[in-house]
């Protein structure tokens, strides 16, 4: 399903969960678009949403947050938003420990925290609404500049285990957040990749997460670090600019082009590229750089399909997730999983 059929699903001030790879996506204005074919961008910000979060036990020993309970995935639902929106979420938890939804990048009240010390944890069984916002660029009254909240964040846990949620992250308790700023690039796919501790998504290396794309998809890759090691990200055959989205702003933009970044706990940062841009279809190796990690598993693949679907030299060893209604990660297509692995996406647009 693509991105505008996922979004004309969604009700006005409401969510709807796509299955399997789990998504956010809250409902907004459309996309906008300068010309025909052109690629759509993130409309004006501004908005008020709502949105309900679980936070559960799985059958295997691992923790998620979940859109519906029953439905929590590891990573968690990818939340969006656009400068100058708030975000009301109700958080219910589900679990026989306290838990909490402590969030990076956006602006919040002490009392949506998510901390014990700030006394803004959830009981078991009990709810509370954490409220988060966003704002745009612009001059303080004392003339400094001011950023916006437009970034690639994440969300997690700050109480299982310890005061510090070491429990609750090992478990899985994570997920992504994307602010964009208006005008920003819409992508067909998102997929966001966690190096945890050496787990890819809570996964170990014979079941790390492969995601699969059609040549010429524009893929939005979120990354995120937790645990007790640094990493580097690398992807095989694809570069992107090392600011703010992964994208160069014209030809004298000074922005670095790389294909590896060092990463550190609670890092993150995200990207977009052009799904075999100048190299083609094929089964393209992502992977910690660190060679010690890379040796004990921490790789996965990035499929990238010709239009009929087939990938050149790739033979199928595992198997890979179907495409779940609602799209991948709320985009145009899935993303195939050695281990079942996904996040959804809460979109404002």
């Amino acid at each position: 399903m693509d991105r505008r059929s996922f979004n004309r699903r969604l009700l006005a001030g409401g969510v709807v969960a796509a299955t399997g790879v789990t998504s956010l996506s809250i409902a907004a204005a459309p996309a906008a678009t300068s010309a025909e074919g052109a690629p759509k961008t993130a409309p004006a910000g501004g908005r008020v949403r709502h949105l309900k979060l679980y936070a559960e036990k799985l059958p295997d020993g691992r923790m998620g947050y979940g859109l519906e309970q029953g439905e929590a995935t590891v990573p968690g639902p990818m939340i969006e938003l656009i400068e100058g929106d708030t975000l009301h979420i109700e958080f219910e938890n589900t679990m026989d420990v306290p838990a909490s939804l402590h969030v990076h990048g956006v602006d919040y009240d002490i009392a949506s925290d998510g901390t014990r010390t700030s006394r803004s944890h959830v009981e078991p069984g009990a709810t509370r609404t954490y409220t988060w916002r966003t704002h745009a660029p612009g001059r303080r009254k004392d003339g400094t500049w001011r950023a916006g909240s437009a970034g690639y964040w994440h969300y997690h846990d700050h109480v299982v285990g310890t005061d510090h949620g070491t429990g609750g992250i090992r478990k899985g308790l994570y997920g992504p957040v994307v602010v964009r700023r208006k005008g920003d690039l819409l992508p067909d796919k998102q997929f966001t990749i966690v190096f945890n501790d050496m787990t890819i998504n809570n996964r170990p290396g014979h079941q790390s997460p492969d995601f699969r794309a059609t040549v010429g998809d524009r893929v939005e890759i979120v990354m995120i670090t937790h645990g007790e090691y640094y990493h580097t990200f690398h992807m095989h055959g694809h570069r992107w600019a090392d600011n703010r989205t992964g994208l160069l702003t014209g030809p004298d933009d000074p922005s670095r082009i790389v294909d590896n970044k060092i990463t550190g706990p609670a890092d993150s940062f995200g990207f977009q590229i052009i799904a075999g841009e100048g190299v083609g279809a094929g089964a393209w190796m992502y992977h910690c750089h660190v060679q010690s990690h890379s040796d004990m598993g921490m790789a996965g693949l990035f499929l990238v399909a010709k239009p009929d679907g087939t990938i050149p030299g790739y033979e199928q060893h595992h198997p890979v997730a179907p495409a779940p209604p609602g799209g991948g990660t709320g985009a145009k297509g899935a993303s195939g999983s050695k281990g079942g692995v996904g996040a959804s996406a809460v979109h404002t647009h």
